[in-house]
């Protein structure tokens, strides 16, 4: 009785142990984070796996797009400073005590423009006693819920360009500006032609004043034959 009963709690502990183990995990958030925008905070809780030792420091490796020189530290455990890597970044310093989880903040200056809907940090936690947890997988089509998840952050899509506005039309000048009025084109019958006209009447004052000549000339000899036959008739 006594032995049945010690083998089911023995199994039940070890299976309780597991499941914490597994649980332990490391997390990311970053709000209003934006493909294309910056700067973004990234706040990071890494839970302590450990038992015996205490969390020295985390690596991450950054996702394409990010230079390490754009991550800043903003916060973290005493002590513990930022140096960046080949591909990212290292957060380390004084181990903390025991089980306790690390915390701190970065500040990314920029996010990749063409980033996905998710931007993970793959991380690698190391602890006093030499030993070090990796959280480095991704989700597949084939394993969505990877046992040792990389740590991501959710990201928006990049804000759609602004639309320029049509430059205003300049006001056409007055020799650009159309008459109401149109041109007169060859053989339009409706065209007064003005140099005829001109013409037409400088005739018609020539051969008035050449009728009027002889009309005052005949009136001249007609008085002057009448005061001839006078003086004749008188004498």
């Amino acid at each position: 009785m006594r032995r049945s009963t010690v083998i089911p709690l023995t199994a039940a502990a070890t299976l309780l142990l597991t499941a914490t183990a597994a649980s332990a995990h490391v997390e990311a958030v970053a709000e209003a984070a934006q493909a294309g925008a910056g700067p973004v905070a990234v706040a990071f809780t890494v839970e302590a796996e450990s038992s015996t030792a205490g969390i020295t420091g985390v690596k991450t490796q950054l996702p394409a797009g990010l230079a390490p020189s754009s991550v800043s530290l903003t916060s973290g455990p005493d002590g513990w400073v930022l140096s960046p890597t080949a591909d990212g970044y290292e957060v380390a310093g004084p181990a903390i005590a025991t089980g306790v989880d690390a915390e701190f903040g970065i500040t990314i200056t920029q996010l990749p423009a063409d980033t996905g809907a998710e931007l993970p940090f793959k991380t690698l936690v190391r602890y006093s006693d030499g030993s070090e947890n990796a959280w480095i997988e991704l989700p597949t089509s084939s394993n969505p819920d990877p046992e040792n998840p990389a740590p991501a952050i959710t990201v928006a899509p990049a804000a759609a360009p602004a639309t320029p506005a049509a430059p205003a039309t300049p006001d056409a000048p007055a020799s650009a500006v159309p008459s109401s009025t149109p041109a007169a084109t060859p053989g339009d019958s409706t065209t007064a032609d003005p140099q005829p006209a001109a013409s037409t009447d400088d005739e018609s004052s020539s051969t008035g004043l050449v009728i009027g000549a002889i009309l005052v000339i005949a009136a001249l000899a007609g008085v002057t034959l009448w005061l001839r036959r006078r003086r004749s008739a008188g004498s």
